[in-house]
């Protein structure tokens, strides 16, 4: 009996040794339309156009091709129910036992900055999921193929030397997932290009179906702890490339993504650590030798096993002075070849390569909660010192201006209370994650007491509003002379008094940078 397989594809890839494999080691008579059959007869492959095999020509530029009982006939008939194979019979429907079908770029065209929405349309692929779908629901009978990487293991299985039911339900299935995040970016789009008026009620712009849909990338030996399983899903490792060292970690994913955002921050040349997502030292400099220098001084001890991130490129000079400890990961924009070969020696050091274009501000937070998602924008609003207000007698001085802004930058970027000791473009003493204010500006300050690093004349930046005065009074015991924080207490005037009886500089930001 003639078997009949339909390749139509938009990416070509691999399509052309394939298609000779099927027609000449295994004998399908290949049937196919438009630019796919026109590549197999130029490279001397037999092909018969759907249009001949329907006795339907093709129409409306392309639109109808494959919409035809002679294709979706021959796909879904059951073999064993001898209804449909009448059915068949009588209507001239011969039985096609593989498609190979990828679907219109739609994804790749709407991410075009100057598509417009007619290519954006021309781009939906209705044929070509139809058919998918047809053969995937009928993957008792019927092999489908969406992906180029999937060509080897079919031949495999074709010729026995696999299990060929097993991998016909594993394509199925694959189908059914690439189907559906592919409408579900036609979805997005669509909504995304909305004429309707906006709900009133619902400024933040989200949509109205979340959908969540991402292809695993890798498999981790454990999440945060060894009793927990943990998978990476999605594009993560595109901004990346890994050089050396282990592979990552779950919580070595999670402090990366913190160092990529706290260090596209700054432009002067800056070197950041952290520790369980929390930065622990950040300073800027004329080379990032004295970035180093400085933010290795604010704390020597939390650096042991935590995560380094630099904004220039690493020489050296630099990776030999992080050589004298022991760190998870090195992260910078590029390594000179000296640096490598000294880092080469520390084989289980993972080191990444930050690529360009990564985007932190167009980024938003998803979080799981029983029952369903939280969704957020990242909190990665640009700091403009323009709108700031100066609340005090006293005005800062330049130097307790850029401290202060050089807090501001670090602060949002520690957990909830924050409070951050800043020097001139560098951090002095950090404390995170307390459930009280003051207790977090005990912990920054007993940190610069530990690295023996005077707060006289630094700045101390505040994630959210001082409810009481009490916390500024507590950084101005320490020796801070200046302060920065969102303001928005019901007792900011009792705060204000209390910095102006120190003589404090203090600014309000009208912003507040929680971080749970």
């Amino acid at each position: 009996m003639e078997k009949f397989a339909l390749l139509s594809v938009s990416d070509k890839t691999g399509i052309v040794p394939f298609a000779k494999a099927l027609a000449e080691e295994i004998g399908f008579t290949l049937l196919s339309t438009g630019g796919t059959a026109s590549l197999l007869r130029e490279n001397g492959i037999p092909v018969l156009d759907v249009s001949e095999h329907t006795g339907f020509p093709e129409m409306m530029d392309g639109r109808v091709k494959t919409l035809h009982p002679k294709v979706h006939g021959g796909l879904l008939c059951l073999r064993d129910e001898e209804t449909h194979l009448e059915a068949a019979r009588d209507n001239g429907i011969k039985m096609i036992d593989l498609v190979v079908v990828n679907l219109y770029p739609f994804e790749e065209t709407v991410a075009r900055p100057t598509v417009s929405f007619g290519e954006a349309i021309e781009q939906i692929d209705i044929g070509g999921p139809s058919m998918l779908r047809s053969a995937a629901k009928n993957h008792r009978d019927v092999a489908v193929v969406c992906d180029p990487s999937d060509y080897e293991g079919v031949l495999c299985a074709i010729k026995g030397d696999s299990d060929w039911a097993e991998l016909r339900k594993e394509l199925a299935l694959k189908v059914f997932q690439r189907t559906s995040a592919y409408d579900e970016a036609i979805a997005s789009y669509l909504e995304s290009q909305s004429q309707t008026e906006p709900d009133l009620n619902d400024i933040s712009g989200f949509p109205e179906i979340l959908s969540v849909e991402s292809r695993k990338s890798m498999s981790l030996r454990y999440g945060e702890n060894p009793h927990q399983q943990a998978a990476l899903y999605g594009e993560f490792l595109d901004y990346f490339d890994q050089l050396q060292g282990k592979e990552l970690s779950y919580n070595n994913i999670l402090d990366i993504s913190s160092a990529a955002y706290l260090i596209g921050e700054f432009e002067r040349p800056t070197v950041a650590i952290l520790k369980h997502t929390n930065p622990c030292g950040v300073a800027s400099a004329d080379d990032l030798d004295q970035a180093w220098d400085m933010a290795f001084d604010t704390d020597r001890q939390a650096p042991f096993g935590g995560i380094i991130v630099v904004n220039n490129t690493m020489d050296l000079s630099l990776a030999q002075k992080i050589g004298e400890i022991f760190c998870e990961v090195i992260i910078a924009p590029g390594f000179t070849d000296e640096a490598l070969e000294a880092f080469g020696r520390k084989k289980n050091l993972r080191l990444l390569v930050s690529k360009s274009g990564f985007g932190a501000e167009t980024l938003r937070e998803y979080k799981t909660v029983p029952g369903g998602y939280l969704a957020q924008d990242r909190d990665q609003k640009r700091i403009n010192p323009k709108l700031f207000e100066v609340v005090t007698e006293r005005q800062p001085t330049d130097v307790e201006w850029r401290s202060m802004i050089f807090g501001w930058r670090v602060v949002r970027h520690v957990k909830s209370n924050a409070i951050v000791y800043a020097g001139d473009e560098r951090t002095l003493g950090v404390g995170a994650g307390q459930m009280s204010r003051v207790d977090s500006s005990r912990i920054a300050v007993w940190k610069a007491g530990e690295a023996n690093l005077s707060l006289d004349g630094a700045s101390v930046a505040s994630d959210a509003f001082f409810p009481f005065p009490d916390g500024l009074l507590a950084a101005a015991d320490a020796g801070a002379t200046a302060a920065i924080q969102p303001g928005g207490s019901v007792r900011d005037d009792d705060v204000v008094a209390a910095a102006n009886d120190r003589d404090m500089a203090m600014v309000f930001t009208k912003s507040r940078h929680f971080k749970h």
